[in-house]
């Protein structure tokens, strides 16, 4: 979508339409029942949902062709990363409290954009393109980032002494908190100043020209891109209480929560993240892909760690051994693709199979 044509009218009325319906259903006290009509009244509001995710994806690339890279895709991840931490401190510590969402969040999201995501930006491009250009030293240092903080966060838990996992003291949180948020602060200072040309890659289209675009467009399409996202976070209180329905009609497990939810916050990236790939634009996805990654687990969980240590709540953290050997093989897998700066469709595929093989064990684990 490009900032030189005119907005799309559904840019601005699914916002509106999905603030509408936060008002009704505040209003009614809508509660969400397994029965024809509560059915029909929860494919509306997927329906009206997803419309302001889409919404917030053109805004955001309409600004992003004004600030430029990696500014654009920065904001998109911050964005949703706000959305991420207000729908899972909102479950969490909802009515009924899930202490291992925020784990299963994270993991769902790392799984999710490191193999769904990766896997089919670079299948698609490999399709199209045969082989498509990336900057290494970019990818590694995104790649050394993720390690570090997925390890502490979901892996280290289980090996303290001080309290059984999968749980940290909380001074331990504490400290991991703090050396996670300067860790993040500090890759976001390479990003975007010290070593801002390692996330920039030479068009491969010759596309590279600014874009024309009005103080007044940009004022509108920042104001609505933050009603969207503000449209989203609201209405996912009450989209929470369809996938617990769902979860208990089908018998999924606990871990289901988590993948839903991941997949509905990185809805955006990922619809940017593949127009990306299809513009011969691998680069803008590796940033918007592995960005949010960094995001999820840099933010989110300081943020549900102190929300938690606020209101004297357990924070479960560390996963089972299912769940640390399919990170680990992550890890590898993403060091062997993103170490070469080409990629092909094999690469692509074989992220798509080891996320396959994260959704199956979610249902049958």
């Amino acid at each position: 979508m490009s900032a030189h044509g005119t907005m799309p009218r559904s840019a601005w009325i699914f916002p509106a339409l999905a603030m509408a319906l936060f008002a009704t259903a505040t209003g009614v006290g809508w509660v969400f029942t397994p029965s024809a009509g509560g059915w029909v009244v929860a494919a509306v509001l997927l329906f009206i949902l997803f419309g302001p995710v889409f919404a917030a994806v053109h805004h955001a690339e309409v600004i992003a062709e004004r600030i430029g890279e990696p500014f654009g895709t920065l904001l998109l991840t911050l964005a949703v990363t706000i959305i991420e931490v207000a729908l899972i401190t909102t479950i969490m510590l909802g009515d009924k409290p899930q202490p291992a969402l925020a784990r299963d969040t994270v993991f769902a999201v790392v799984m999710i954009v490191c193999n769904g995501m990766v896997g089919l930006c670079i299948f698609i491009g490999g399709l199209h393109y045969r082989e498509q250009d990336f900057q290494v030293p970019g990818a590694n240092l995104y790649l050394s980032v993720l390690f570090v903080l997925a390890t502490m966060t979901l892996i280290m838990p289980n090996y303290t002494l001080t309290t059984p996992g999968p749980f940290y003291s909380a001074l331990q949180l504490g400290f991991v908190d703090l050396v996670t948020l300067v860790l993040y602060g500090v890759f976001l200072y390479t990003q975007t100043i010290r070593h801002r040309e390692y996330f920039i890659n030479e068009p491969a289209t010759g596309a590279g020209t600014a874009a024309h675009l009005s103080g007044g467009m940009l004022a509108l399409s920042s104001a609505l891109l933050l009603i969207s996202l503000l449209s989203v976070v609201l209405l996912s209180k009450k989209f929470s209480l369809v996938v617990d329905a769902t979860a208990a009609i089908i018998g999924a497990p606990p871990a289901f929560a988590g993948l839903v939810v991941a997949l509905l916050i990185l809805m955006p990236e990922g619809v940017a993240a593949i127009a990306a790939a299809r513009k011969n634009d691998l680069q803008k996805s590796i940033n918007l892909a592995l960005g949010s990654s960094l995001a999820t687990i840099g933010l989110t969980i300081p943020a549900v760690g102190i929300a938690t240590y606020t209101l004297d709540k357990q924070l479960v953290l560390g996963l089972n051994g299912q769940g640390m050997v399919l990170l680990l093989l992550t890890f590898l897998l993403s060091m062997l693709t993103f170490g070469t700066g080409r990629s092909n469709i094999l690469f692509g595929l074989v992220h798509l199979v080891v996320f396959a093989v994260f959704v199956f064990l979610v249902f049958v684990p």
